[in-house]
């Protein structure tokens, strides 16, 4: 008769919690046109963030908002959305990386990807891990 051989707890705990934390599902957000909005997004807080990645896969280039190394990458962010997007922490203090858009407009609707870019450690290279998928719908203002 075969044994199976038992399987620490701990080994799969973190493994779990990140396929957990990764994997939740997309947001619905509505907002208003000409409205100022938050995009919520909060890394774990054990992770020594390098950059946050603010996308719309179906743009090109996808970039809402690229930040590295403290440093904005305005070069590879989609054109309409320069000088429109903030972070609301750019320390990224307790892993706050919400993003805010202003003056939301109708060809803001679309399915936004919040991804950050993890320090690596002594062993560890960097790593890109999603976040937060929200869906943005935009509508006009009551009474109008």
């Amino acid at each position: 008769m075969y044994r199976l051989k038992s399987v620490k707890s701990y080994t799969l705990t973190p493994l779990i919690s990140l396929l957990l934390f990764t994997l939740s599902d997309p947001k619905a957000i509505t907002a208003e046109l000409g409205q100022d909005i938050t995009l919520k997004c909060r890394a774990p807080n054990n992770n020594i963030l390098a950059g946050v990645e603010w996308s719309r896969p179906d743009l090109e280039p996808e970039y809402v908002l690229l930040l590295r190394d403290g440093h904005f990458i305005p070069e590879d962010q989609q054109s309409s959305f320069k000088n429109r997007v903030d972070l609301q922490d750019k320390q990224m203090k307790g892993g706050d990386v919400s993003l805010i858009l202003k003056n939301v407009t109708g060809a803001d609707a679309g399915t936004y990807e919040c991804r950050v870019l993890t320090q690596g450690g002594k062993r560890r290279k960097r790593a890109v891990e999603t976040i937060r998928v929200i869906h943005l719908s935009v509508v006009d203002p009551p009474g109008e």
